[in-house]
Order: structure tokens, then sequence, then C-alpha cells
């Protein structure tokens, strides 16, 4: 497997992992302590490969994942909906606004990507990419 593909793949879990955390956070009082044991599992698997470092920010593109979804369970707000049924009207209270979630969100992911790529253009052994040019 090359390097690319091996940082992509290391990003990718710690992408997963980093949605699973948030995501625990958010449902802390429904399903939320049933979601941290994948979690901290990820966290356990990940951390124990070698060369696993790079992919770390996946941590921080993963957490814009639940706030994409509260964004799309949100995307009536603010404030409340009221949608016709069948069996008469059906309303929700208390939406957010969808626009900050989602800004957050685009954020967030687009934050992990930028660092991901930028960490990895750095080579292994920690030199700069290219010599210092003599004046």
């Amino acid at each position: 497997m090359t390097r690319k593909r091996r940082d992509w793949l290391l990003f990718t879990g710690w992408f997963l992992t980093g949605a699973c955390y948030l995501l625990a956070l958010f449902t802390v009082l429904s399903i939320g302590l049933f979601i941290l044991p994948l979690a901290l599992a990820a966290t356990i698997f990940l951390a124990t490969r070698r060369g696993t470092g790079r992919g770390t920010l996946g941590l921080v593109s993963g957490a814009s994942l639940p706030l994409f979804l509260l964004a799309y369970l949100n995307r009536h707000g603010p404030g409340t909906y009221c949608d016709n049924t069948a069996g008469g009207q059906s309303c929700t209270e208390g939406l957010l606004s969808p626009w900050f979630l989602l800004l957050g969100g685009v954020c967030l992911l687009c934050a992990g990507v930028v660092l991901f790529l930028t960490v990895r253009r750095r080579p292994a052994d920690g030199l700069p990419l290219s010599p210092p040019r003599e004046v």
C-alpha cells in the first residue's frame, strides 16, 4: 500500500472516530453512552497503528458530520414548524437556525482537510520541503 493511500485511510478512520465522539456528546442522554465505546475502541485501534499521527486531523473534520445532521434535522427552523398529516397537524417547536450549524460543519470539514493536506506534504523526518537557499 502506498503512503498516500495509507494516509487517506488513516484520515478516514479518524474522521469516523471524530464523528462518533461528537455524536456521543450530542446524544449523551439517549444513545451517546452506547456510541462512546465504539469511539473509544476505534481510538485504541487507530492509535496503536504505526504512522497514524498524520491522520489524526480527521478528528477535526469528523466533527462536521453531526453538525450536518443537526442542520438537516433543523432545516425548517428557526422557531416552530407545523406539518399537515392525514391525522391532523403535527408541530415541532424550538428548531434552531440550520445556517449556523451548516457553517460550523463546513468550517470544521475544510479546516481538517486543509490541515491534513498541509501536514501530509511535509516529509516524515520533519525536515523542510526544500533546503534553504544561500544568498
